[in-house]
């Protein structure tokens, strides 16, 4: 069974028998945290897009990282057969993108340089430094495939009213809360699987 229908199913099992949902405690935030997530427009993200630990529905070694475009979802598989699920908002479905990857590198309110193709799509977009202004949000994780930039990201927004929707050009976004969440448990090196 490949992991798409195993979340599908899991999905339909969620959705028709209930589940137990344990909410996931808030991460310890920096005053810099603080002080640019206060900037950050705040918008009441709908229930199920919430951060919670629930039973691992994709069948991954613990540390994975597993995205489900097609639900909204991105999993941080646990020990114990255990994960984290967060809800995403993740690539229109002109600019999706899926495969394996690595999180070759990580960075804490990063600078933003759009990539070329971006630019030449939407002339408006231009580098932005690192803030609550910038579309990469509080932190990014850089995903790499043999070595290789993939220009994809898993990053925070200055947009949360997009969580839960397919709106970006292929990047998967996260509260700013979430992906510091994701960021502080995920260390260089991990697997990533966009489905």
């Amino acid at each position: 069974m490949t992991i798409r229908t195993r979340l599908a199913l899991v999905t339909l099992a969620l959705l028709v028998g209930g589940c137990r949902y344990e909410p996931v405690p808030e991460p310890s935030l920096s005053s810099k945290d603080s002080e640019y997530m206060a900037l950050v427009p705040t918008y009441q993200v709908h229930l199920p897009f919430e951060r919670y630990r629930i039973e691992d529905p994709t069948g991954e070694a613990p540390g994975t990282v597993v995205v489900d475009t097609r639900n909204k979802f991105l999993y941080l598989v646990l020990p114990g057969k255990k994960a984290i699920r967060y809800g995403v908002a993740v690539g229109d479905e002109a600019y999706g993108w899926s495969g394996t990857a690595t999180v070759q590198r990580k960075a804490e309110w990063p600078d933003w340089q759009p990539p070329a193709e971006m630019i030449k799509r939407w002339p408006h977009v231009h580098f932005t430094k690192g803030g609550p202004d910038n579309p990469l949000g509080a932190r990014a994780l850089y995903l790499y495939q043999n070595g290789r930039d993939t220009l994809y990201r898993i990053h925070g927004t200055n947009e949360p009213e997009t969580i839960g929707r397919a709106v970006s050009s292929g990047c998967i976004r996260m509260r700013n809360v979430d992906v510091i969440d994701l960021y502080n448990r995920v260390p260089a090196g991990s697997k990533v699987i966009v489905l």
